[in-house]
C-alpha cells in the first residue's frame, strides 16, 4: 500500500522536475541598487519666516510665507497663549488655544422673514 501512494506521488510530480530541469540558472549579475535621492536644502522661499516682537509682556511671533503673515502666536506674561490664524485674504482672524485644525461653523440660510 505505502509502495503504491510513493509510485503515484512519484509519477504525479515528475512533470515538475523536467520543468524545474529547464529554468535557467539564475544570472550572476544583480542588479544594482537604487540611487537614494538627495535632500536639498529647504527653499527660503517656502519654509515660514518667523519673527519674534515683545509687546510689553507680552511675546508675539508672526509667522509668514512670502512675506504674507498668515499666523501670530501671542503668549501673554500669565495665562496660556493662543494663535490668531488669518481666516480669508481678505483680513478678518480668528482665535485658536492651539494649533489644530480651525473650527469650520456652518452659515446656512434656513429661513427669510
Amino acid at each position: 500500500m505505502f509502495c503504491r501512494r510513493s509510485l503515484i506521488l512519484l509519477i504525479l510530480s515528475a512533470p515538475l522536475f523536467a520543468v524545474a530541469a529547464d529554468a535557467p540558472p539564475p544570472s550572476p549579475e544583480l542588479e544594482a541598487p537604487p540611487q537614494m535621492e538627495t535632500i536639498d536644502e529647504p527653499d527660503a522661499a517656502t519654509e515660514p519666516q518667523v519673527t519674534i516682537i515683545k509687546r510689553g509682556t507680552d511675546t508675539i511671533e508672526e509667522y509668514r510665507i512670502a512675506n504674507e503673515l498668515y499666523m501670530m502666536k501671542v503668549t501673554p506674561a500669565h495665562g496660556k497663549s493662543y494663535y490668531l490664524v488669518k481666516e480669508s485674504a481678505a483680513g478678518g482672524w480668528v482665535r485658536q488655544n492651539g494649533p489644530g485644525e480651525p473650527l469650520s461653523v456652518p452659515q446656512w440660510i434656513l429661513f427669510r422673514f
